[in-house]
């Protein structure tokens, strides 16, 4: 069996000042702006293999050179819905869903997210309703669905080690099989800039 599966890229603007604000005492504003479209490129750039659509989705409305890029890469540019993290997953998911028969959402915020890792959650998804990518901040990089629930979205507390785990218990409530991929690391606070170095991406 061959499922249709659309990829969606949840993303903020480069706005100095309101993007990676953790990094912002090490990079500056300007700088932690930079990173961010820096890292946004590098995930608009992942190879299209597997996926029948791509959807970036970001929060506000782009600018001119991300537009452009975004169409140059063959990604069709939306404005994320309304309301917190949770329930713009959930309403892009189901958005998804409602077009092919899987989605796999993914940030730009991890940059050791490659094809090799995609390719991985789209042949989990054949064997499984639900893929996780598991980041070391006890997070998540990546989610892949063959169904939804909001279950999955509601009073979650975001931004914490708890995510990935809370996930993981009520997936077991919903009786859904998951398959975790490799655990990631993604770029939020200073320590993990020499890491980026090493990838090769210059801050």
């Amino acid at each position: 069996m061959s499922l249709s599966i659309s990829l969606h890229l949840l993303a903020r603007l480069p706005v100095p000042g309101r993007v990676k604000t953790r990094l912002i005492p090490a990079l500056g504003e300007e700088g932690a702006c930079d990173l961010q479209r820096a890292l946004l490129a590098r995930a608009l750039q992942l190879p299209s293999d597997g996926f029948s659509e791509r959807f970036l989705w970001l929060d506000d409305s782009p600018d001119a050179e991300l537009q452009a890029l975004a169409d140059q890469l063959g990604w069709t540019l939306v404005e994320q819905p309304a309301g917190d993290l949770g329930e713009r997953m959930r309403r892009i998911a189901a958005l998804g869903l409602a077009e092919s028969d899987a989605v796999v959402l993914i940030g730009n915020d991890c940059p050791a997210l490659d094809g090799e890792y995609l390719s991985g959650a789209c042949i989990a998804l054949h064997a499984q309703p639900v893929v996780l990518g598991p980041a070391e901040d006890g997070g998540y990089v990546l989610l892949g669905l063959r169904r939804i629930d909001p279950l999955l979205f509601e009073a979650m507390p975001w931004g914490t080690d708890r995510v990935l785990g809370l996930t993981r218990e009520r997936l077991q409530q919903l009786d859904w099989g998951h398959q975790l991929l490799p655990v990631l690391w993604d770029v939020d606070r200073p320590e993990d800039l020499p890491r980026l170095a090493a990838l090769g991406i210059q801050v």
